[in-house]
């Protein structure tokens, strides 16, 4: 929840320029009301388009809530769906991320499904219950082959907005129970898949992070509204 019309207009013709000839894709995650703006912008650039969340309904008496149909209709071809804050300050559960990642696919959004452990949790040994747990509730309801257009997000929520990121080997070794995780049902989905990295991302550590072999990009917060931290961190993406 960040942002003016001013502010991103800025941001945005010097991102567009800063990521020209870079291979790697880039999409930007507007808040909604931005997202008129900031289509106008990106639409003839190689920036893609999605929201931070979407509502889980094609459409209905939920005032205040925005559904994936409508996103769309701005150019939207992908969308954030449980991310950590959304677990945390809003109570949403496996059960809900699950209907709003099946709400993507009906929309023909990419779904990007963030998954992660807190603090406690690390301490407790229990990352690689927690993730698979999060990620086994969309499998059981989509199948594998509902994870042929979607990313998956590992954000260990000790790591988000803190400014201590996990180190390379601890994200490469959650990022590789994710793809195992995959190989059990489909050895080409778990080799297609994108997992990236979330949580406290910048400029000075996304090349070790990308030099592991399971870490195939990263999901950029508080340093995105820093335009020339963001480019460093697409060009170490390649």
């Amino acid at each position: 929840m960040n942002g003016s019309r001013a502010s991103i207009d800025e941001l945005l013709t010097e991102l567009v320029a800063g990521v020209a000839g870079i291979e790697s894709e880039v999409v930007v995650c507007p808040p909604y009301v931005f997202l008129a703006q900031v289509q106008k912008v990106v639409s003839n650039a190689t920036i893609l388009l999605g929201v931070q969340n979407i509502n889980a309904n094609a459409s209905g008496a939920f005032t205040g809530e925005v559904s994936a149909a409508m996103v769309a209709e701005f150019g939207c071809t992908y969308a954030i769906v449980g991310h950590s804050e959304r677990r945390t300050h809003y109570g949403e559960s496996d059960a809900v991320v699950m209907e709003k990642f099946k709400a993507c696919l009906t929309a023909n959004l990419t779904p990007i499904l963030c998954v992660g452990e807190t603090l406690e949790e690390r301490e407790g040994k229990m990352t690689e219950e927690v993730v698979t747990t999060q990620l086994q509730a969309v499998l059981n309801a989509v199948g594998v082959d509902g994870f042929r257009q979607a990313l998956i997000a590992y954000e260990p929520i000790w790591a988000i907005g803190t400014g201590v990121s996990a180190t390379a080997v601890q994200a490469e070794e959650v990022h590789r129970i994710i793809r195992n995780q995959f190989s059990a049902a489909d050895s080409r989905v778990a080799e297609e898949i994108r997992i990236l990295y979330g949580g406290s991302v910048k400029a000075a550590n996304a090349a070790e992070l990308f030099q592991q072999e399971n870490v195939d990009g990263a999901l950029v917060g508080g340093a995105s509204l820093d335009v020339e931290e963001f480019i460093n961190i697409c060009r170490s993406a390649g």
